[in-house]
C-alpha cells in the first residue's frame, strides 16, 4: 500500500517526526510533574518526621502521604508508557497494558485517600466495578500476549 499512494512515505515520515516531538515534549512535562511531586513527598515526609516523630498514628496523615506516593508513581508509569519504542512489534499491546495498569494504580490511589466515613455507597460500588473491569481487561490483554508468546516458533538450542 505504501508504494501505491504517492507521497505516503513522506507523509508517514512527517507524522513520525511529529510523534517523536510530541513524545519528547510530553516526556519533559511529565518528568517535571514527577520531580515536583517527588519534592512534595520529601517535604511532606520531612514535616511528618519533624512534627509527629517517627510514629504517625493518624490515618489521615498516612492517607495523604501514600496518596502523594501514588501520584508520583502514576506520573513515572505514565512517562514509561510514552517511551515505548515505536519500532517494537507489540507496541500497541505494551501501551494498552500500561494504560490499564495506570488506571488500576489511579483507582487504588483513590481507595487509599478515600475517607470511608463520608463515602457514598454507590461511589464505592462504582470505584470497585472500575477496578474489577480494569483488572479483567488487563487479564484478557495479558492472556492474549502470553498466547502469542507461546505460539511463537521456538528455535532449538545449537549444539
Amino acid at each position: 500500500m505504501k508504494n501505491t499512494l504517492p507521497g505516503f512515505i513522506g507523509l508517514a515520515r512527517l507524522f513520525d517526526m511529529f510523534e517523536g516531538a510530541a513524545m519528547l515534549i510530553l516526556s519533559i512535562c511529565i518528568t517535571l510533574v514527577a520531580c515536583l511531586g517527588l519534592l512534595h513527598v520529601v517535604v511532606a515526609v520531612a514535616r511528618l518526621v519533624l512534627h509527629a516523630g517517627l510514629s504517625p498514628t493518624e490515618p489521615a496523615i498516612l492517607q495523604e502521604i501514600f496518596g502523594l506516593f501514588f501520584t508520583v508513581l502514576i506520573a513515572l508509569e505514565f512517562r514509561h508508557s510514552i517511551l515505548v519504542l515505536p519500532g517494537s512489534e507489540s507496541q500497541g499491546m505494551i501501551r494498552m497494558r500500561s494504560v490499564l495498569l495506570i488506571g488500576m494504580m489511579a483507582a487504588v490511589r483513590k481507595f487509599i485517600v478515600l475517607d470511608l466515613n463520608g463515602v457514598n455507597v454507590s461511589e464505592l460500588l462504582a470505584l470497585s466495578a472500575a477496578v474489577l473491569s480494569l483488572s479483567a481487561a488487563y487479564w484478557l490483554v495479558r492472556g492474549k500476549a502470553m498466547t502469542r508468546a507461546d505460539a511463537a516458533p521456538q528455535t532449538p538450542p545449537s549444539p
